[in-house]
């Protein structure tokens, strides 16, 4: 394996690592109670691996090519960067105060 090809591998591998980040990040977020925080973030992050394992991993089961394999990895980092997104939205949400609170100093 040459310099190149381990380093898309590598790079590879780093944004696959991202996705699955943002996707547990998200179910973090999205509520305050802990056993549902635990679920949501965890199975966000299973369902997007079994559907890398199944169609974009290397030796997956059912493994995409040509367009399929383009719409998949749009789709697959597209999943990462809406979760992020909405995510960082939540997070901010929750720190505002209701609409007529007195500002505070």
């Amino acid at each position: 394996m040459n310099a190149a090809t381990l380093a898309e591998a590598t790079l590879a591998l780093l944004l696959e690592m991202a996705v699955y980040v943002s996707a547990g990040y998200w179910g973090w977020t999205r509520t305050t109670r802990l056993p549902l925080r635990l679920a949501l973030a965890t199975g966000a992050v299973a369902v997007l691996a079994e559907v890398w394992g199944l169609f974009g991993a290397p030796t997956a089961t059912h493994p995409l090519h040509g367009t399929a394999r383009v719409l998949l990895e749009l789709g697959w980092y597209g999943t990462g960067t809406l979760a992020l997104l909405t995510a960082r939205r939540r997070r901010t949400a929750l720190r505002r105060p209701p609409a007529g609170t007195p500002a505070t100093k």
